[in-house]
């Protein structure tokens, strides 16, 4: 349940905080007092988008936190599952954070946590039931919902819903292999030739690079072989090569050793250069003998290269690793080919047998539903007869759908029918505004009785009814509230006198700006508020002896 609302900086609001307590809540005010600002609140912090537009001072952010109490609920899983903290205390505070730049912040307990999570936690602790939510009364998915609340097997739906998905998995699967098996079969004659012609070239990774540095050394052999016979000449020729040159210059340093041993380091450097040098020597010699004027070997390396290149151009790649990667290609491609029609009987055999697991979980599904929709009816009937609908019938009709979805083999409509001798037809059709209030309170309430949520908030669910139907209207909330937490937003005196606790919201126009402002109600204050309700603007003894005999009543 929720204990505390704390706003700060949000619409006409610089700071207000609302104390919660167990039971019937209501809160009242005039019209624009700012009612729905304080819902607009709430639902950020339930996971709402929020609008920087909302932000009453750019100057400064907006905080919205509310403090719940979960201890009553099984709720630690989802702590676990989400890396939350979960107090021992069974209290959990979300916050939001907007800020003027326009980003927003979410917290359970301090601990920053995705929109997709605040809501997920949201949809456990709160239902926030605004007007126009009675236009669900009329779709048909909510129609289902509520009878899958009021089954209470949520595990069924669960598991029906997990078949569902590995259903649509597997027929998609199928799907995609047909369309690819049915177009690598139209391609199956130029992929086989694109592959074999790719296997017959016998392409290796590498290759491409040795046989283009040997193309230049067979185009230039000749130019390179009398370039090294010139260096080996200059280095070692019999006449004036420079290795005879450092051997004299090595024999003369020698000679001075006796009488100058200063040029010792000179004689040893010059000693190990003719050495490097007589190596250097030796490998030009030998490159001299690996070149060689081969016009009968360069016409293959030029034909090679010319098929390498060709396959290149052909395939739109520039290098044999592509042309290597798209060899293998090819080959899964032929090899699904030859083995798509195994993969395909596989596939249909899953298929059918996911489609008889999922056929045996949606009769079941359907059985349950169809049990408790007899249930339903009854205490629907049961519950909006008093709302002034004695002559209400009311049934739930099922029609099969071909195939499966989401929700099973059945589609769900709601007839009803408020007067005699009438015939029911799709409460969307024939329902009234203030029909559609009354029956969608007490769907709600029947909800509330499976579901076990901690808080339900009606926002002027009593829209269109006065009178008596208003105050069975308040009946049934405080009825709601005996085994939950029930805050209503409400224009009625008739539902506002059956509150355990009372707020009235309103304007204070006294400083620079308009605030919305709300403040608890004692006895006194309670009936004055509730004689206006009644009254008017003038406040009335009639309406004051009125608004006591509401609040004795109890």
């Amino acid at each position: 349940m929720i204990q505390r609302l704390f706003i700060r900086n949000y619409a006409l609001i610089d700071s207000l905080e609302i104390d919660f307590r167990p039971g019937f809540t209501v809160l009242t005010g005039e019209t624009g007092a700012g009612k729905s600002i304080i819902l607009g609140a709430l639902s950020l912090i339930l996971g709402q988008r929020a609008d920087s537009k909302a932000i009453k001072d750019a100057a400064q952010k907006t905080v919205i936190e509310g403090t719940f109490d979960v201890s009553a609920y099984e709720m630690r899983s989802f702590f676990e599952e989400n890396d939350l903290d979960y107090e021992p205390s069974g209290i959990c505070i979300l916050r939001r954070e907007l800020s003027p730049a326009g980003k927003s912040r979410a917290f359970v307990n301090d601990t920053p946590v995705s929109l997709t999570v605040l809501k997920e936690l949201g949809e456990q602790l709160i239902d926030i039931h605004s007007q126009h939510q009675n236009l669900l009364l009329g779709d048909n998915r909510f129609q289902l919902r509520m009878i899958d609340i009021w089954a209470g097997d949520e595990s069924l739906l669960s598991q029906y819903r997990t078949e569902y998905k590995r259903y649509c998995d597997l027929r998609d699967s199928l799907d995609r292999l047909r369309r690819a098996s049915e177009e690598n079969r139209k391609e199956e004659d130029y992929l086989r030739f694109q592959y074999d012609q790719l296997c017959e070239a016998r392409l290796q990774p590498g290759e491409q690079s040795l046989l283009e540095d040997e193309q230049e050394m067979l185009t230039h052999a000749g130019e390179i072989k009398n370039a090294l016979y010139s260096v080996a000449q200059y280095l070692g020729g019999d006449e004036g090569g420079a290795l005879l040159q450092m051997k004299e210059c090595q024999s003369v340093l020698r000679s001075l050793l006796r009488i100058y041993s200063a040029v010792e380091p000179l004689s040893e450097r010059i000693e190990s250069a003719y050495i490097e040098m007589k190596d250097i020597l030796g490998e030009i010699e030998d490159r001299q003998e690996t070149v060689s004027v081969d016009p009968i070997r360069l016409q293959e390396v030029e034909s090679r290269l010319d098929l390498i290149y060709g396959l290149q151009q052909k395939h739109h790649v520039s290098t044999i690793d592509e042309l290597l990667s798209l060899q293998a290609d090819l080959q899964q491609r032929l090899e699904a080919i030859d083995h798509s029609d195994e993969q395909i009987t596989e596939l249909q055999r899953k298929l059918s047998e996911q489609e008889k697991s999922l056929h045996t979980l949606a009769e079941r599904l359907s059985a349950a539903r169809h049990e408790a929709s007899v249930g339903f009816t009854e205490k629907l009937i049961e519950r909006a007869r008093p709302l002034g609908m004695p002559h209400l019938r009311f049934e739930v009709e099922w029609k099969s759908k071909e195939g499966f979805d989401a929700d099973g083999t059945e589609s769900v409509r709601y007839l009803f029918s408020a007067n005699k001798n009438r015939p029911m037809e799709s409460v969307a059709d024939i329902a009234s505004g203030g029909e559609i209030s009354r029956l969608m309170l007490t769907i709600k309430s029947l909800a509330a009785d499976a579901a076990a949520l901690p808080t339900i908030i009606f926002d002027e669910i009593d829209t269109g009814v006065s009178g008596e139907i208003a105050d069975k209207m308040g009946e049934i909330m405080a009825g709601m509230a005996h085994y939950m937490q029930v805050v209503a937003i409400t224009h009625l005196p008739q539902v506002a006198s059956r509150g355990e606790y009372h707020y009235r919201i309103y304007k204070n126009d006294e400083g620079e700006t308009t605030q919305t402002c709300i403040e608890p109600l004692d006895d006194t204050r309670r009936a004055e508020e509730i004689a206006r309700m009644l009254s008017g603007t003038q406040l009335t003894e009639a309406a004051l002896k009125n608004a006591r005999e509401l609040l004795n009543r109890k």
